[in-house]
């Protein structure tokens, strides 16, 4: 069954997904981000290529012709892609055949609409039976 992560209290939802991002890519682990608001999937676009400010993480869109061999892909569907092992969700809604990865990881940011639409999720997932592991940015501030 799929585990799901909750992180919650993001001060900066795009910085705290960046930096989950940074620690799976650091353990050599592929993901896929799925962000089907563009002005979401720019922002952490653009937040990968400057931090850390030393460093760069690989990633691409998932229309590129090179998502096929890189370790991070952003995208706005899930339908085409190969990779099942960890989902990043960034969108307000339960990504669509989420069942399919092996773990999903919620980023939840202080925002009340962020807040409202984790809420609707945590319960999504619940209902049906998944066990979800919490975890409080805001402890890390």
């Amino acid at each position: 069954m799929t585990q799901i992560f909750f992180y919650h209290n993001a001060a900066d939802r795009i910085s705290a997904t960046a930096a989950l991002i940074s620690k799976a890519f650091a353990q050599k682990k592929a993901l896929l981000v799925y962000a089907p608001d563009s002005e979401v999937a720019s922002n952490l676009d653009r937040h990968l290529w400057m931090h850390p400010p030393t460093g760069f993480i690989p990633h691409v869109r998932g229309d590129s012709p090179l998502a096929a061999e890189t370790p991070i892909v952003i995208t706005d569907t899930l339908d085409t892609t190969p990779q099942n092992e960890r989902l990043f969700n960034l969108s307000a809604d339960v990504p669509p055949a989420f069942s399919r990865f092996t773990s999903v990881i919620e980023v939840v940011g202080r925002n009340e609409d962020e807040r409202l639409a984790g809420r609707k999720r945590v319960k999504f997932y619940k209902d049906r039976g998944y066990e979800i592991k919490f975890f409080d940015l805001a402890e890390k501030d």
